[in-house]
């Protein structure tokens, strides 16, 4: 059980091996300030690839070690190839997105002949740390696969899955979200839920227990399931949430953020190494967060984990 973000940063820090960062187009002040803090706290190392003329005074403007790598490459066609190269050649762990145009990023994680590829869906797991409740929740997919298929949502939770195992989470509570816990053909989402669980069953999928269809009330609140005449062995326990399509996602995270002040970490998976791309209005702290938890998914990459 992860219970909080420090325990996140604390748990990469105390990793056997060393991780190394590999940055695209580094001339961004808020990812060098994540990097100077993930530097100063033992957490990971960098190497810093994009347009030295530019990351250098930024590098002197913060206080970063004028001794960390850098690779120059100015031009914004390549540097997301080149820093992709250092994690294909075992010279990085991790990789994050600086100031590249997100689908230029992905364009190079993607490559057919240079790029990340493991053939499944890349997709998008959120990490919360929700004041009041006892351990980070994960969800899954917000952020990049708008309205998943069957197969695409199957890809989206083998991601999560991996990860979770990779961060210490052998055995996670997964609910499959809908509006309901009945199948009922009109309502897609219930039926790929009942389909998941199907697969899981057959051992299709990672060890996890997995649930759906099941609503957020009943996931959340073991009342809410008894009130409803619904037996669940995952209810106030749920370690996954797979969401139904990226409108769910988004805006549960968002609502958990706004209302109830949770802070958010987020890593893409589906490819060979974990992937962190972060909104540019995200915090250095934001991201510091999202770069320990790749750190720790990173780890089990190494260890045959991915």
């Amino acid at each position: 059980m992860l219970r909080s973000f420090e325990e996140v940063v604390k748990r990469a820090k105390e990793l056997d091996q060393e991780i190394t960062i590999s940055v695209a187009a580094a001339q961004d002040k808020d990812v060098l300030l994540a990097i100077k803090s993930a530097q100063d706290m033992g957490l990971a190392k960098a190497i810093l690839v994009g347009d030295a003329d530019l990351i250098k005074p930024l590098m002197i403007e913060i206080g970063l070690s004028p001794e960390m790598s850098i690779i120059h490459e100015p031009d914004m066609s390549k540097v997301g190839l080149v820093a992709v190269s250092l994690i294909r050649e075992g010279k990085a762990q991790v990789l994050m997105k600086g100031l590249l145009n997100s689908s230029d990023f992905l364009r190079a994680v993607l490559n057919g002949q240079e790029g990340l590829r493991t053939g499944r869906l890349l997709s998008h797991l959120a990490c919360l740390e929700i004041p009041g409740e006892e351990k980070l929740v994960f969800l899954s997919d917000g952020g990049m696969n708008i309205a998943p298929t069957l197969a695409e949502k199957k890809d989206i939770l083998i991601n999560s899955l991996l990860a979770l195992q990779n961060v210490g989470i052998n055995c996670p509570n997964v609910a499959i979200l809908t509006a309901n816990e009945m199948v009922n053909p009109k309502m897609p989402a219930t039926v790929d839920a009942q389909a998941l669980v199907a697969m899981s069953d057959a051992g299709e999928l990672l060890s996890c227990i997995i649930e759906g269809p099941i609503a957020m009330d009943v996931a959340m609140n073991p009342e809410a399931g008894k009130h409803k005449g619904i037996t669940s062995k995952i209810a106030g326990k749920v370690d996954l949430f797979l969401v139904p399509n990226i409108e769910t996602g988004n805006v549960a995270s968002k609502v958990l953020i706004h209302f109830a002040k949770a802070q958010m970490a987020g890593i893409v998976l589906g490819a060979t190494h974990p992937i962190v791309l972060t909104s540019r209005a995200e915090t250095p702290k934001g991201k510091l967060y999202s770069m320990a938890l790749a750190c720790l998914a990173a780890s089990g990459v190494q260890k045959g984990g991915q």
